[in-house]
C-alpha cells in the first residue's frame, strides 16, 4: 500500500510540474525513469534519524557550551545571535539552492542574500572565536559544534523537503519520534463517526 502511495504522490508531483511549466507528458521509459529517481531521492529512516541526533547533539553542546562560558552577558547574546543568523540563514540557502535546481523561481536578490547572510553568519563567528581570550581548544569546541549544527540543520531541512509532496504535506517520516503519534491520531481519528 505504501509503495502505491509512494508511486500515486510521485506520478502526481511529475504531472502537476509538467502542466505548471506547460510541458507536455514524455514517454513512458522517461516517465518510469522519472518516477523511479523520485523513490531514489527518498531519505531512509536510519538517515533521518541520524540527521536529528546530529542537528541535537550540534545545538546543545554549542548552546550549553556558551551557557557554561565565563563570557561577559553581551558576549553571549552576541555567539547565540550568530548562531541563531546561520542556523536561519543556512535553512533559507539549501532552500533557495533546492528551488532553482527544481527550476522553482527564485530572485537574484533573495538568493543573494542568503548568501551573504550565511558568509556573514560564519565570518562573525570566525572573527568573534580568533578575537576572544579563551583557550584554542574552547575556540575548536565552538567552531565544530557550530559546523555540526550547520551540517545537520541544512541535511533536516534537505530530508523535510524530499519527503513533502506538491500539495505542502510533510510525511510523517521525516519527524522519526512524532511518526507514530502521527499514525496513532490518525487511525484514532479514523475510529470517531
Amino acid at each position: 500500500m505504501l509503495l502505491i502511495n509512494s508511486i500515486y504522490l510521485s506520478a502526481l508531483r511529475y504531472v502537476s510540474k509538467a502542466t505548471r511549466y506547460g510541458l507536455s507528458l514524455m514517454s513512458n521509459k522517461d516517465i518510469a525513469m522519472k518516477l523511479n529517481q523520485a523513490k531514489l531521492n527518498k531519505p531512509s529512516t536510519a538517515y533521518i534519524m541520524a540527521t536529528w541526533a546530529a542537528l541535537v547533539i550540534g545545538v546543545l553542546s554549542y548552546l550549553i557550551g556558551l551557557w557554561n562560558a565565563s563570557f561577559e552577558l553581551n558576549e553571549k547574546g552576541y555567539y547565540f545571535a550568530v548562531f541563531l543568523l546561520a542556523m536561519f540563514a543556512a535553512v533559507t540557502l539549501q532552500k533557495s539552492v533546492r528551488d532553482q535546481e527544481e527550476g522553482l523561481p527564485v530572485t537574484k536578490i533573495f538568493f543573494g542574500m542568503c548568501w551573504v547572510a550565511f558568509a556573514s553568519a560564519v565570518a562573525l563567528l570566525v572573527i568573534g572565536l580568533i578575537n576572544a581570550d579563551i583557550l584554542l581548544s574552547e575556540k575548536g569546541f565552538y567552531g565544530i559544534s557550530f559546523l555540526l549544527a550547520l551540517f545537520a540543520v541544512i541535511t533536516a531541512q534537505k530530508n523535510t523537503r524530499d519527503l513533502t509532496n506538491e500539495l505542502g504535506q510533510t510525511d510523517s517520516s521525516a519527524f522519526p519520534k512524532s511518526a507514530s503519534k502521527i499514525d496513532a491520531a490518525i487511525k484514532a481519528g479514523e475510529l470517531i463517526p
